[in-house]
């Protein structure tokens, strides 16, 4: 009896599982709570299932609950996808034509015409484990914004004007009951908020810059919140209720602007773009043009174009688009080490389980410890096909995509149960596990099952 109690609790334990819904995982900072993740794979190992998706895309997988989002785009172009998968099994549940465009314009050559990722919106009164998102957003830049429902009816649509250029790119947010998502074109540049639940325009806030295609983030600065986004030029602080703009910062002749704002330990870390792009610690607290006042630090050489940074502990973590892996001290941007490992980076690094996993375009996976006096590989695993998109990690596994597939990746959950065993059996009661028998059954013993026969 003590050891069928042993092996419910370890089922929990290993059960247990938290939503990936946006770009950059649920605080949008690439970390994710994920345990038991995958070290290693390959086509033949470690891989619970995968997906063959039509026409390309480059967003994120996003998952709650049972269901995962990704977006495509088919006909050259003309076809915008919003695309619904289960999580267990890879079944694609939902393909919604959002969008056909007779004239999609052109793209970069690296780009999507799908390429922001989805954010899905949990129902607050269902429990963390419910089995759908109550709405999803999706977003094609100036080609069209919308909400689905998690059935994959369309709520509303939504026509921004601004040209984009090189296609969309940047994501949208949520504050509260507001979309709020950057536009910044050739033509036009500004910060807008839509209701969530109309698609109506609250405020609209407009900047003087260059094109960029970064994401907002929000923030949380001495107890008063802010979205930063980065811009051409310029990256600015603004108030999310108003849009009305607290500070902003300059990075001059910088544009292109693809890295999602890194914010912790009191600093606001931003990329510059192209064409020489830089990196900077900014102290998020002034007003007005702090250019000159709220610059903690500054590098020059080996900053990302495309990668967004990564903040652990107190030491930020980058890769540049060349293949060069740096490890800064975030207070003072101070260099721990550089590492060359290769290969064309686009993809943004994630951190989970103890690991950085750091995806090339080529389809290799380096996994990392995060650790200040080495760099320390753990595994470089490779899978087939371009990858610009980045990882996301939910209910134990990866989910990767390439350009013509969905993998998601799991180590087998049958061998944490005997490696958590030993530990278990010093402080746990069968009281407790009684307790959760039920739940388990349900919640642990079917899905294991599924995902491992």
């Amino acid at each position: 009896m003590r050891w069928t109690a042993l092996v419910w609790l370890t089922l929990i334990s290993i059960g247990s599982a938290a939503d990936s819904p946006q770009f950059r995982g649920s605080e949008g900072d690439g970390h994710s709570p994920e345990t038991n993740l995958p070290l290693e794979w390959s086509e033949t190992q470690n891989v619970c299932w995968k997906s063959a998706i039509d026409g390309l895309g480059w967003s994120t997988p996003s998952i709650a609950g049972s269901q995962v989002w990704i977006t495509t785009a088919t006909d050259e172009g003309h076809s915008l996808h919003a695309i619904c998968l289960h999580k267990d099994s890879g079944k694609i549940l939902r393909d919604v034509e959002v969008f056909r465009r007779e004239d999609p314009g052109t793209i970069h050559a690296k780009n999507s015409y799908a390429s922001p990722s989805v954010l899905l919106e949990r129902d607050p009164t269902l429990t963390a484990n419910s089995a759908e998102p109550k709405l999803v957003y999706v977003h094609f830049g100036n080609l069209g914004t919308a909400c689905l429902d998690h059935d994959g009816k369309i709520v509303w649509k939504k026509e921004l004007p601004y040209e984009h250029r090189h296609g969309p790119a940047g994501s949208p947010i949520l504050v509260g009951d507001l979309l709020i998502l950057s536009c910044d074109g050739t033509d036009v540049q500004y910060v807008t908020a839509l209701n969530k639940f109309t698609g109506q325009e609250v405020w609209k806030t407009d900047r003087d810059g260059r094109m960029a295609y970064s994401t907002p983030l929000l923030v949380n600065v001495e107890g008063r919140k802010m979205v930063i986004s980065s811009g051409g030029e310029w990256a600015m602080g603004y108030a999310p209720e108003t849009g009305n703009e607290i500070w902003r910062f300059r990075y001059p002749k910088g544009y292109s602007n693809v890295p999602r704002p890194v914010f912790g330990l009191g600093l606001v870390f931003l990329c510059s773009g192209y064409d020489k792009p830089s990196l900077y610690a900014v102290i998020p607290n002034g007003e007005g043009d702090v250019t000159e006042t709220h610059m903690a630090w500054k590098l020059e050489r080996g900053a990302p174009l495309n990668p967004s940074p990564l903040l652990v502990g107190e030491e930020l973590y980058i890769v540049s688009d060349n293949g060069i892996a740096t490890c800064l001290d975030a207070k003072t941007g101070d260099q721990h080490w550089q590492q060359r490992i290769g290969g064309n980076f686009s993809a943004s690094p994630l951190y989970a389980d103890g690991r950085i996993y750091l995806l090339n375009e080529e389809g290799k996976t380096h996994v990392f410890a995060p650790r200040r006096d080495e760099y320390r590989e753990l595994a470089l695993n490779a899978l087939p096909g371009r990858t610009l998109a980045s990882i996301s990690a939910a209910d134990g596994a990866l989910f990767l995509r390439t350009e013509k597939n969905l993998y998601r990746l799991q180590a087998s959950k049958w061998r944490f149960i005997f490696n958590k065993i030993h530990w278990l059996r010093a402080g746990t009661t069968l009281q407790d596990c009684r307790k959760f028998q039920q739940v388990v059954f349900l919640k642990g013993v079917i899905p294991l099952l599924r995902s491992n026969f």
